[in-house]
């Protein structure tokens, strides 16, 4: 047997234990560099696949590297020279994100006029990966002797190779941080220290520093954005969650936690064989102000109380190491983007100019809360400063909201991070600087560590030279950074001999991990309307179901932005193909759905006792640096809908994937949509999620996270408008439930079971007295409220209320406590205090208990941006349920 032949022997072998539907044959054709193969598929679902990939070229197995091969010679098959640029780097990890989202799967590819039918498998579920999935996996096993990843972690103070580091104080584990932190700086010279003010920071060899990169991201699982992490053959993916914007409709906090958790888990395993970093620049607890902002799905909704409530959990979750020291961190979080920032690319205005002008209330009451909470409550290790300018200083240059109120008000434990290439946007979009070493020093004078990108690294040691910062303010810096390294272990030597040392590619892709997936998906998505309780099908009724729409049988688009590798997709189609007989049709060629083949779904539509239709957007309409103009389903996609569902002679389901709020009053009006499901982008197993709530095998229980507005809420309003409270006077509407009054075609906490729940009130005090000393000015003179300072911030109240599950079937429910303050200081019209979710039995009863803090739950933020405790009638809400409480003095 050929060299060939014997590598056609073992590149099948690898092909069938992981794409069992694919096989490799030789193509006569051979020259003296490459072999051709071509890729055969041995089942229906394979087929479409394949035809993309027509010949695949890789290396004679003699050449050691395809490094080795001329970037003429390099290319590796007719869909690579297409996706990327014919060039040894197509091995490096740091563009295998480009190969991924440029490549779509088969039934992506598929024509609208195209029908297909299914039958459901007895088989277990399985998607198919992408093109690129398929191509990479055989790239890496090609490719091995390569040095494009290594199999050992990134660290320093390695004293087995090199015994004489242990003489190093930073490398002696029995030394406190501060002390090892100390002893490293001062043994660096400015060139070397400048090294470490950048994300791809330059390790020192003398010292046994490696180079390390900082970024690596995990919004919803580990991603491969950044270059810090990536997915070659010794983890080929990770674990994909839904976007952040589906997994807070679960208001579920344990759920947040426990993603977190996982995540981190499955970070330090790639870590372990070199394929991810310790620092992940995630969360995104940006308010969801505008329903227009493409970075919407990223966040966990407009409300502060549960952007709050989200962003400690899940940096517990990533951060949280098993023994509870807080000093110790399984990887490092880094809660984005400070401050004010939610206008991307809108018209005119974009995130590197925008000047976000914010009053001080708004900013102390909406947009730095979550921050806060990050730091104080979840002791994040980092915080992202952002693009845009607040009131007309650059974020990421101004003292008073970096060192003034991130590390000296709330105290953080950790480094302070630009957004990428911010450092150089100060200087060459905004103008704030007229030199680079202006924009450097400005930035790191204000407290700022770490830049994202070179710039700060480019133009440092000139603005040391020039007198504009000091040796010892890059010392400050970069003692920072090094102190969160020091916590993450990276300075204690070989990390398998370490905490979480034992993690490795067993421990990524798990089941458990897998059916988390699925739960967050489950338990986030809405059913917003169900006429005549059409949901959830029962199999014996529905025996067949037209399944259309052009997100029907997506894959990418279901895990939104910051995504990775997942383990495997299964798709809306494939998921409800598990439980039932299925046409399908795409109705729309994409998304954008400027031609709709509305004859052909229809028909389809007549023949099925059901029909589900998978309509919304995906990253063309929504995404990072790219905000919508309007709030409507894309092209004719209305029309799609409305035609088939008049055609359609049983139930109708509109199924709605997308990051944020959509205008479809049309369906909410019309008769023949008996019900509406949002399932925002729900990750790698959203499609059995959706048929899991359609045929009842879960019963709903996501709640909007954010406000769904008319179209017409939109049309006069400027996404740069950042108040928050309406003005009468001009006209301005006011943004979310907590101020808008207006219109809305769903609200903020809607949402709808196949059960009932009802409240009702145990505990709750009528008054409560402040208790004010005999001499406090408000003894004396009429007061609206007092400060939220005062020695009464002890006082808490409980609540206690008793739910009951009054259906007949098992459900999850989640008990929202709104309170409208009184009306002082333009306090918001109605307020999530806080929630908790419960899982119920038919006819059982539990009993929540909620302990208010009078100053932290019970206050309302002043025009001046204190906290105050306004002075009269508060209610509270629990679903219909209101109650009287009444502080006084």
């Amino acid at each position: 047997m050929n060299s060939a032949s014997k590598s056609l022997k073992v590149l099948n072998s690898v092909l069938s234990s992981k794409f069992s539907y694919f096989q490799l044959k030789m193509d006569t054709s051979k020259d003296d560099d490459f072999t051709f193969y071509k890729v055969v598929p041995t089942d229906f679902e394979a087929k479409d696949l394949a035809s993309h990939v027509n010949v695949i070229a890789f290396k004679d197995p003699q050449r050691k590297s395809l490094n080795q091969v001329s970037p003429k010679e390099n290319t590796v098959g007719s869909l690579f020279s297409t996706v990327v640029d014919s060039s040894p780097e197509i091995l490096n990890a740091s563009v295998r994100k480009k190969l991924v989202t440029s490549t779509k799967v088969p039934f992506e590819k598929e024509t609208n006029t195209k029908q297909m039918s299914y039958h459901r498998q007895t088989r277990g579920n399985r998607a198919l990966p992408s093109v690129s999935t398929l191509l990479l996996s055989i790239l890496f096993f090609i490719s091995k002797p390569s040095n494009a990843q290594s199999s050992s972690p990134v660290f320093a103070c390695d004293v087995i190779t090199n015994p004489s580091l242990a003489g190093y104080g930073f490398c002696n584990t029995g030394l406190k941080a501060e002390a090892r932190v100390t002893d490293l700086v001062g043994r660096l010279t400015l060139v070397e220290k400048i090294g470490f003010l950048v994300s791809k920071s330059t390790g020192v060899s003398r010292l046994g520093i490696p180079d390390y990169n900082w970024w690596s991201e995990a919004l919803h699982g580990v991603s491969d954005v950044g270059g810090g992490s990536s997915f070659t053959g010794l983890v080929p993916g990770a674990t994909s969650f839904p976007q952040v914007i589906l997994t807070a409709a679960s208001f579920n906090v344990s759920l947040f936690q426990a993603i977190g958790k996982v995540v981190s888990t499955e970070a330090r395993a790639m870590y372990n064989v070199g394929a991810a970093g310790l620092t992940f620049w995630s969360p995104n607890v940006n308010i969801f102000r505008d329903p227009r902002w493409g970075r919407g799905q990223e966040t966990p909704g407009e409300d502060p109380t549960l952007v709050s409530k989200y962003a400690v959990a899940y940096v517990k979750g990533l951060q949280g190491t098993d023994g509870g020291d807080p000093n110790r961190l399984k990887v490092a979080a880094c809660c984005k983007h400070y401050t004010a920032y939610d206008v991307d690319n809108w018209k005119d205005v974009s995130r590197y100019t925008f000047n976000s002008v914010v009053n001080q209330q708004d900013m102390d009451d909406t947009f730095q809360p979550p921050f806060r909470s990050c730091v104080v409550d979840g002791n994040v290790a980092s915080v992202m400063c952002s693009y845009n300018q607040v009131n007309g200083k650059p974020t990421c240059a101004d003292p008073d909201l970096l060192s003034g109120v991130i590390r000296g008000q709330w105290k953080l434990n950790g480094y302070i991070v630009s957004d990428c290439d911010s450092v150089e946007v100060i200087y060459a979009n905004q103008h704030y600087t007229k030199t680079p070493e202006e924009a450097v020093a400005k930035s790191m004078l204000a407290g700022l560590d770490l830049n994202c990108d070179h710039f700060t690294g480019q133009h440092a040691m000139d603005a040391v030279d020039a007198g504009l910062v000091n040796e010892s303010d890059v010392d400050t810096a970069i003692s920072n950074n090094f102190a969160t390294l020091m916590r993450l272990g990276f300075f204690d030597g070989d990390p398998k001999k370490q905490p979480y040392g034992n993690l490795g590619p067993q421990d990524v892709c798990t089941a458990e991990n897998q059916e988390l997936a699925r739960e967050a998906a489950r338990q986030g998505i809405v059913l917003l309307k169900n006429s005549d309780g059409s949901l959830p099908f029962l199999p014996y009724a529905i025996k067949t179901v037209a399944v259309i729409g052009p997100n029907a049988n997506v894959t990418d688009t279901m895990i939104g932005n910051y995504h990775g590798v997942p383990c495997k997709y299964t798709t809306p189609l494939q998921g409800l193909v598990e439980t039932v007989s299925v046409t399908y049709q795409k109705g729309c060629p994409d998304v954008a759905c400027t031609e709709a083949d509305i004859d052909s779904a229809a028909s389809l539509a007549v023949l099925a006792d059901a029909v589900v239709l998978v309509m919304g957007t995906d990253l063309s309409i929504e995404r990072e640096d790219h905000d919508r103009l309007d709030l409507l389903l894309p092209g004719k996609q209305q029309q799609l809908v409305t035609e088939v569902a008049n055609a359609a002679n049983g139930p109708v389901v509109l199924v709605i994937m997308s990051g944020g709020g959509l205008d479809v009053t049309f369906a909410k009006n019309n008769p023949k949509i008996t019900s509406i499901m949002w399932v925002g982008f729900p990750g790698q197993a959203g499609g059995l999620a959706i048929a899991d709530v359609i045929f009842g095998r879960y019963n709903p229980s996501g709640r909007l996270p954010m406000t769904w507005y008319p179209q017409s809420y939109v049309e006069n309003l400027p996404m740069s408008n950042m108040n928050m409270r309406p003005d009468n006077s001009t006209g301005y509407p006011g943004r979310s439930y907590r101020f808008y009054t207006g219109e809305t075609v769903y609200s903020f906490g809607d949402g709808i079971s196949y059960t009932q729940f009802h409240h009702w009130l145990i505990r709750a005090p009528g008054f409560v007295s402040l208790g004010l000393d005999p001499s406090h000015p408000c003894r004396s003179s009429k007061c609206l409220s007092v400060d939220a300072t005062g020695t009464y911030c002890g006082k808490t109240v409980e609540v206690q209320l008793e739910v009951i599950n009054a259906g007949t079937r098992e459900g999850s429910h989640t008990v929202f406590l709104f309170m409208t303050p009184p009306a002082v200081h333009r306090s918001p019209v109605k307020h999530l205090v806080t929630f908790e979710k419960l899982l119920l039995g038919r006819t059982e009863i539990a009993v929540v208990r909620f302990d208010l803090d009078v100053c932290k739950d019970l206050s309302v933020v002043d025009e001046t941006g204190k906290r105050q405790i306004a002075l009269g009638e508060y209610v509270l809400h629990v679903g219909s349920l209101k109650y009287s409480l009444y502080i006084t003095i």
